[in-house]
C-alpha cells in the first residue's frame, strides 16, 4: 500500500506586524474598558498607516477610556518608538478616533434573546437565559494529537519562530532588529502524520546597518547566521521533528527588509483570523477577535468550540476534532452543532455531537461565565486580551486561558466508552 504524502505549510507574524499592531490596539482597548466596566459594549477597529493611527467603531460603556493614550502606550510597548520606529513613532503620530454608541437594535436582542423576548420573561430571569448572541455567524474549533497542546505541527511550530523572533529582540541579544517579522513552516505529512520539517521561512525587519556595516549582502549574511542560531536552532532544540540536512531554510528570501510595519503597509484589525486560529488545517469562520467584547459569539464560540474539540482530543475519543456552531443574532441557543473527526472517532461523529449538547452549554452567556471572559482583564492587571493579539489564541501556553483547560476531558471519555470493553 503506497504512503499518501503532503505539505502543509502556516504562517506566523510577530506584534510589530502592521495587522498585528492594529490587533494589539484594539484588544489594549477592549482591556480597558472591560477593566473599568465589565458590561462593556465594545467593538473597536483600528487601522495604522505611515505616521497615523485610527480606531473606530462602537462602544458603549459606563466608564472613560483615554483611546489615544492607551494607542501610544501599545505602539511603544511593541517597539516602534525611536531608533526603531521606522516611520511610525508612539510619540509622534497622529491618533484619530471615531467612536459611536452600540446601535439599539443590536443591544436590545443581546440584552434580551428571543427565547426570553417570546415567553415575555421578565429581566429578573438569569442572564444565561437573557442573553442573546451579538451577532449571526459561523465558528470553527479545532484540536488534534500533533502537539502536547493539541494544535497542528505548522502553526505551533511558526508561532513559536516568530514569538522568539520577538524575544530575541526585546532582549537586546540582537539590536539591529525592528519589530516586524514574519515565519513560515512546511511540514511533510506521511499518512496524515507529520514527519519532517520542509521548509522554514523567516523574514526579519532590521536596521539600514549593522555595526557600521553597510554592505546588503554582509548584513543578509549576518542576519542568516544569527536567526539560524538564535532563532530556529533554540525553537527546535526540544522539539520531537527537527529540521534535516535536505530541509530548506529561508532568511529575509528579498534580500533586504529595512522598511516595515506600518510605514511599509498599513495594517488592519481582523486580517490575521488564520494566524489566529489554526493556521489554515482547520476552516475558520468569518468573524475576526480582537477588539470585541465577549458578547461577540465569534469571539467567545470560537473560544468554546476549541474548549469542546480540545477535550474531545484529550478524552482520546479522536485524533482529530472539528467543532461548528452558528447563531443567529439575538437568540441564545446555538443554531446547529457539527462534529467532524475525519475518520478518526472512537465512536461516531453523531454520538459525539450528542455528547456536546448533553455536556457543553454553548449559550452566549453561558460561555461567558464559563471561562470568565468579562473579568480576565481585572484579574490580570488590566492586560489579558492584548496577549492573545499575538502569536495565536488557540494553543497558548505561556499564559493560561480557560479554553484550554481539559476539565471535561475525563467525564466525556467515561461517557463516551461506558460499554466496560475497556476501549479507548
Amino acid at each position: 500500500m503506497t504512503s499518501k504524502k503532503f505539505l502543509f505549510t502556516s504562517e506566523s507574524v510577530t506584534e510589530g506586524h502592521p495587522d498585528k499592531v492594529c490587533d494589539q490596539i484594539s484588544d489594549a482597548i477592549l482591556d480597558e474598558f472591560l477593566t473599568k466596566d465589565k458590561f462593556s459594549r465594545v467593538a473597536a477597529e483600528t487601522t495604522v498607516t505611515t505616521g497615523m493611527a485610527l480606531v473606530c467603531g462602537e462602544i458603549t460603556a459606563d466608564c472613560y477610556v483615554d483611546i489615544p493614550q492607551v494607542v501610544r502606550n501599545t505602539i511603544k510597548n511593541i517597539g516602534y518608538i525611536g531608533s526603531n520606529a521606522g516611520g511610525f513613532d508612539a510619540d509622534t503620530c497622529a491618533v484619530l478616533t471615531s467612536i459611536d454608541e452600540q446601535s439599539t437594535d443590536i443591544g436590545n436582542g443581546v440584552n434580551k434573546a428571543l427565547e426570553t423576548r417570546q415567553t415575555n420573561s421578565d429581566t429578573s430571569s438569569i442572564e444565561t437565559e437573557e442573553l442573546g448572541a451579538g451577532d449571526q455567524g459561523i465558528m470553527f474549533g479545532f484540536a488534534c494529537n500533533e502537539t502536547p497542546e493539541l494544535m497542528p505541527l505548522p502553526i505551533s511550530l511558526a508561532h513559536k519562530l516568530s514569538y522568539r523572533l520577538a524575544q530575541v529582540r526585546k532582549l537586546g541579544l540582537l539590536n539591529y532588529l525592528r519589530p516586524d517579522g514574519k515565519s513560515q513552516v512546511t511540514v511533510e505529512y506521511i499518512d496524515a502524520k507529520p514527519s519532517r520539517i520542509h521548509t522554514i521561512l523567516l523574514s526579519t525587519q532590521h536596521n539600514p546597518d549593522i555595526d557600521g556595516i553597510t554592505d546588503n549582502q554582509k548584513i543578509q549574511d549576518i542576519i542568516t547566521k544569527d536567526l539560524k542560531r538564535l532563532v530556529i536552532d533554540y525553537v527546535f532544540e526540544n522539539e520531537e521533528i527537527k529540521p534535516d540536512a535536505n530541509t530548506i531554510i529561508l532568511i529575509n528570501p528579498s534580500g533586504r527588509f529595512v522598511i516595515g510595519g506600518p510605514q511599509g503597509d498599513s495594517g488592519l484589525t481582523g486580517r490575521k483570523i488564520i494566524v489566529d486560529t489554526y493556521g489554515g488545517y482547520s476552516r475558520h469562520g468569518g468573524g475576526a477577535f480582537s477588539g470585541k467584547d465577549p458578547t461577540k459569539v465569534d469571539r467567545s464560540a470560537a473560544y468554546a468550540s476549541r474548549y469542546v474539540a480540545k477535550n474531545i482530543v484529550a478524552a482520546g475519543i479522536a485524533e482529530k476534532c472539528e467543532i461548528e456552531l452558528s447563531y443567529a443574532i439575538g437568540v441564545a441557543e446555538p443554531l446547529s452543532i457539527m462534529v467532524d473527526t475525519f475518520g478518526t472517532g472512537k465512536i461516531s461523529d453523531d454520538e459525539i455531537a450528542d455528547l456536546v449538547s448533553k455536556n457543553f452549554d454553548l449559550r452566549p452567556a453561558a460561555i461567558i461565565n464559563k471561562f470568565d471572559l468579562r473579568n480576565l482583564p481585572a484579574k490580570n492587571g488590566g492586560k489579558f486580551y492584548q496577549l492573545l493579539a499575538a502569536y495565536g489564541h488557540m494553543g497558548r501556553t505561556d499564559i493560561d486561558v480557560p479554553w484550554e483547560h481539559i476539565d471535561k476531558a475525563q467525564d466525556l471519555k467515561n461517557q463516551a466508552f461506558s460499554c466496560g470493553c475497556g476501549c479507548v
